[in-house]
C-alpha cells in the first residue's frame, strides 16, 4: 500500500482533513475562518459565521435558496466550496438591507407579498438584486426576444425565465415577478 493509499484509508476511518484558513469578505466585513476544505460556502456562512438567513433547501443546486451574490453575480451556495472565494466579495441577505433600511428588493416583496412561508424568500431576493445587474448589462436569456437588441425589454416572461433557478414551493410566483418589475421599473412595486 502506498503512502497516498494510507493516508486516503485513514482519513475515510474517521480522521478528517486539514484545515484550511480562509479570509472571507462577507457583507463587507472581513471573516477569518479555518474550514475543511471540502466545506461549501453555504454551510460556511450558516454553521461558521451563523448567517442562517441564506437557506438549505436541497443541497444539490436545483431550488435557488441558497442564492448569494458573489462579485455582484448571482451563485447557488451550496454548489461552491467556500476556500474557492478567498478576495471575493460575498453578500448575503443580510447584507443587502436590515429591518430600519430595506433594500428596494425586500421592500417590494414586502409590498407585493412576494413571499408565503419566506423559505426560498432570501434565495428569491438575492437572485433578483443578481438578474436585474444582468438586464443591465443586457446580458440575454433564453427568453430574450432580440438578442441584438441595445436594450432588453423585462417582460413577465423574461423575467420567470431567468428566476426558473429559484423554486418557491407556496407558488408565489405572480407576486414576486410584480415585486421584481417595481424594482426594474423604478418605482412602487
Amino acid at each position: 500500500m502506498s503512502d497516498s493509499d494510507r493516508g486516503a484509508a485513514g482519513r475515510s476511518q474517521g480522521e478528517t482533513a486539514p484545515l484550511s484558513a480562509i479570509t472571507l469578505s462577507v457583507n463587507d466585513q472581513v471573516r477569518r475562518l479555518e474550514v475543511d476544505p471540502r466545506t461549501s460556502l453555504l454551510d460556511a456562512l450558516r454553521e461558521h459565521l451563523r448567517l442562517t438567513g441564506t437557506k438549505k433547501g436541497c443541497d444539490h443546486g436545483q431550488c435557488g435558496a441558497c442564492t448569494v451574490l458573489i462579485n455582484g453575480r448571482r451563485v447557488n451556495s451550496c454548489l461552491t466550496l467556500a476556500v474557492m472565494h478567498e478576495g471575493d466579495e460575498v453578500v448575503t441577505i443580510e447584507g443587502l438591507g436590515d429591518p430600519d433600511d430595506l433594500h428596494p428588493m425586500q421592500r417590494a416583496f414586502v409590498d407585493c407579498d412576494g413571499f408565503q412561508c419566506g423559505y426560498c424568500t432570501p434565495g428569491q431576493i438575492c437572485s433578483a438584486v443578481g438578474m436585474l445587474t444582468e438586464v443591465e448589462a443586457d446580458w440575454p436569456s433564453h427568453a430574450t426576444a432580440d438578442v441584438a437588441a441595445s436594450r432588453i425589454t423585462l417582460s413577465d416572461e423574461e423575467i420567470r425565465e431567468r428566476m426558473s433557478g429559484n423554486i418557491c414551493r407556496c407558488a408565489a410566483y405572480p407576486n414576486i415577478v410584480a415585486a421584481i418589475r417595481g424594482v426594474a421599473e423604478g418605482g412602487p412595486a
